[in-house]
């Protein structure tokens, strides 16, 4: 996937100026897609110059005091229609490229402490996301059936994001006591 079609799902339900679509790639922000995908500050603004030159988003400008204008992006009809087909193709199962998949499959080099040290550091990680996870449907999805359509939507995705995180953290139970 590119960024581009990111940068379209989050602008199409709401238009932003890219200094906060960027904030909305930053996993700490809550409801964001940070989550499950990431950009810089840098590759964004350039993936919107591209977008408004393909007119697939349009800007305006909004004059600030004492700060310099801001431009607010905008979805164009071309850029929905444009989302909509990309929704439409079919998708290759993600690849897996996870550095500590790599260091565990060549464990056996180190002393298994050094690697219980990193499964902890990384179950910790894990948890702390899976806590933020459930804080959010707590906090906005506590009756997934009378939600709006965008909003099942989105909470789809939070599911999706507390199964990955309970799974692993399953997985990591199961294979710290082979170190022991």
């Amino acid at each position: 996937m590119s960024l581009a079609y990111a940068i379209l799902s989050v602008l199409v339900n709401a238009p932003s100026s890219g200094y906060d679509l960027a904030k909305r790639f930053n996993p700490s922000v809550e409801g964001s897609v940070g989550f499950f995908w990431s950009a810089s500050f840098q590759q964004i603004y350039r993936e919107l110059n591209r977008l408004e030159e393909k007119e697939w988003l349009q800007a305006e400008s909004v004059q600030q005091e004492n700060r310099p204008d801001k431009r607010i992006y905008t979805v164009t009809a071309l850029g929905k229609q444009q989302l909509c087909q990309w929704m439409a193709q079919s998708e290759a199962m993600a690849p897996i490229k996870d550095e500590l998949l790599v260091k565990l499959y060549v464990g056996h080099l180190v002393p298994h402490q050094t690697i219980l040290l990193k499964l902890e550091d990384h179950r910790q990680q894990h948890q702390q996301r899976l806590a933020i996870y459930q804080e959010i449907r707590r906090q906005y999805f506590q009756n997934p059936q009378a939600l709006s359509k965008t909003l099942k939507f989105q909470y789809m995705t939070l599911l999706r994001g507390i199964h990955y995180e309970t799974s692993w953290l399953n997985w990591c139970d199961e294979i710290m006591p082979l170190l022991k």
